[in-house]
């Protein structure tokens, strides 16, 4: 049986005790000293021994020390010296043992052997635990340093009707939702909806991460990806009519996005009119960055994400069809520039039904569309799959009533490639994966619409990588 010594004194030393004594005592002894009747509780236990008399009396409490051993000492006393001299007393004569101390004053030890509870730490901790959107972290269990938490979802969340099995979970997990007073365990097909409460567990650097996801705020694009747009400008195979498209689009990009700064990138620069156009762009919030020593492009690009923090490249078709694989390396949204203008744009179009994937850039959708004040278009193609069609149009219904966004569903029995072909008023929106790949025999005969991206390789077509 485990002795555990109580040194204890005051309001807060009486309420341990209380709570001491309501525990599971099993396999455990409790030795309490005390110098006031009021710090005792009026209920016993038998596995309580009470010794009255001041714990500062050396002789005294170095004797009880003797006649037991003793697995841990708490101390919680209401007087600065009379805390100060116990610990001196016990350290005195049992250097190692383990001691847990309530500290009311700011003290300051260095003892690894040596627990401080800092009263003024637990009460702010517990007060901030009440303001609005404020992740709580456990103080008392596991490790204490913040790797179990628990979430709130606001409106907005790009968490809000994602299924469990869809939010992508590496070195985390959910361990628990909490949805109007109740706790569900969740499954696969779990969804969080707004005002869900989630308990998490992992590294606590990571939840902290994803406490920023999860309360990011809608209509923040290009972030959570970067702050900055970059436009990728080489002047030795780009016309200046290219050049000049691309440009006017980039600007138009970033007036209306919620960027912080558009970056224009120029490598093989050629003295024109073009180039001396492009440098008079250099303002507080554009920087024209010019290239002269022929560097190589994926060391550049990936030097200038970093250091920039890039969160949207803009390029035109002959750069995202010959450098497509290093793009998706860059793990950043992509905008290939279209034959026509980007003021005529007045409708966002979903094509893919892989519900999983379109679920984790949806948020992204809603966000893009709201800044450009986009219809949103989902087709619904009846050679698709339809239980995968069915998930996607019921979790655009939900973020549209939650976003107070218009969701139209466009049911079709031909293919709706061949009906957007002709047009070009439209921003299409496409998961950037594996499905993404250069243009061959085989990718004409596939039924995966991300495959076929090619054939509106004309129209403005933005790749989103996964947010999570």
């Amino acid at each position: 049986m485990k002795n555990i010594l109580l040194i204890a004194h005051g309001k807060a030393a009486k309420a341990f005790i209380k709570r001491v004594m309501h525990s599971d005592l099993n396999n455990k002894k409790y030795h309490v000293v005390y110098y006031d009747e009021r710090t005792l509780p009026e209920e016993r236990s038998e596995q309580f021994l009470f010794y009255k008399f001041d714990p500062t009396s050396k002789l005294k409490l170095s004797s009880l020390l003797k006649s037991s051993e003793y697995y841990q000492t708490m101390i919680a006393l209401s007087s600065k010296s009379d805390t100060l001299a116990t610990y001196e007393i016990i350290r005195e004569s049992h250097p190692n043992m383990q001691i847990v101390l309530l500290d009311l004053w700011d003290l300051e030890f260095t003892d690894a052997n040596l627990t401080i509870i800092n009263a003024h730490d637990v009460i702010s901790n517990i007060m901030s635990n009440y303001l609005p959107d404020i992740p709580l972290a456990a103080q008392n269990l596991g490790l204490g340093t913040g790797e179990v938490m628990e979430f709130k979802i606001p409106f907005g969340s790009p968490f809000t009707y994602r299924h469990i099995a869809n939010i992508e979970q590496k070195r985390w997990n959910i361990a628990a939702i909490f949805r109007e007073h109740k706790l569900i365990l969740p499954t696969p097909k779990s969804i969080l909806k707004p005002n869900d409460s989630i308990l998490t567990v992992g590294n606590p650097n990571v939840l902290k991460s994803v406490y920023k996801s999860i309360n990011r705020e809608f209509g923040q694009f290009p972030i959570p990806f970067g702050e900055n747009i970059y436009c990728y400008i080489d002047m030795h195979t780009m016309n200046e009519m290219e050049i000049e498209k691309l440009t006017n689009d980039a600007m138009l990009l970033h007036s209306n996005l919620n960027s912080n700064k558009l970056i224009f990138r120029v490598v093989n620069p050629k003295y024109s009119k073009i180039l001396n156009k492009l440098k008079s762009y250099d303002t507080k919030s554009m920087f024209v960055e010019l290239d002269f020593y022929e560097h190589d492009i994926q060391t550049l690009l990936h030097s200038d994400m970093e250091h920039f923090f890039i969160g949207l490249v803009v390029t035109n078709r002959a750069f995202f069809d010959e450098h497509l694989t290093l793009l998706q390396d860059l793990k950043v949204p992509v905008l290939k520039v279209g034959k026509g203008s980007f003021f005529n744009i007045k409708e966002a179009i979903v094509l893919s039904y892989e519900s999983e994937k379109i679920e984790k850039i949806s948020s992204i959708i809603f966000d893009v569309s709201s800044q450009f004040k986009l219809d949103i278009s989902i087709y619904e193609f009846e050679g698709d799959d339809h239980e995968e069609s069915l998930k996607v149009i019921e979790h655009f219904e939900n973020l549209s009533k939650l976003f107070q966004e218009k969701v139209k569903v466009v049911k079709t029995k031909r293919n709706p490639i061949r009906e957007l072909n002709s047009r070009d008023n439209f921003l299409q929106f496409l998961p950037f994966d594996e499905h993404v790949q250069e243009k061959s025999l085989f990718s004409f005969f596939s039924k995966n619409i991300n495959k076929l991206h090619f054939h509106l390789s004309d129209n403005y077509q933005l790749f989103l990588p996964s947010q999570d």
